[in-house]
């Protein structure tokens, strides 16, 4: 099995519980592990037998910034899984992890972040 990962792809959303956050919006990083066979894409050095990488940032581009007021992280993510599973047939399994600097909690925090593996 093999992985393919994208790390921290940037984008702006409107997705939070608090009002502020769907008005304003707010910076959502994103990191993406694909676990696929590539074993065929290794002996042939074709795209077709492998994941378009631009096509998985697209699709989470899309959900992140084209979707909106979705409250959760968790739902986010569990989201951009379930896309890439029904989209891309290799992939056997994804790990979504979002990434939220400056959440609006009372105290000192670096950043929110919520794994979903599907």
């Amino acid at each position: 099995m093999e992985t393919i990962r994208l790390k921290n792809m940037v984008f702006y959303g409107f997705h939070g519980v608090e009002k502020e956050e769907k008005k304003m919006g707010g910076r959502f990083e994103v990191d993406i592990i694909l676990k696929c066979n590539l074993q065929k894409a290794i002996e042939t050095d074709n795209l077709k037998d492998t994941i378009n990488y631009e096509a998985i940032y697209n699709e989470v581009k899309k959900i992140i910034t084209s979707e909106k007021n979705h409250h959760l992280l968790e739902t986010l993510a569990g989201k951009i899984c379930k896309n890439i599973k029904s989209n891309f047939p290799l992939v056997n399994t994804v790990i979504t992890t979002i990434r939220k600097p400056n959440v609006p909690i009372q105290g000192v925090l670096d950043t929110v972040e919520v794994e979903v593996s599907l």
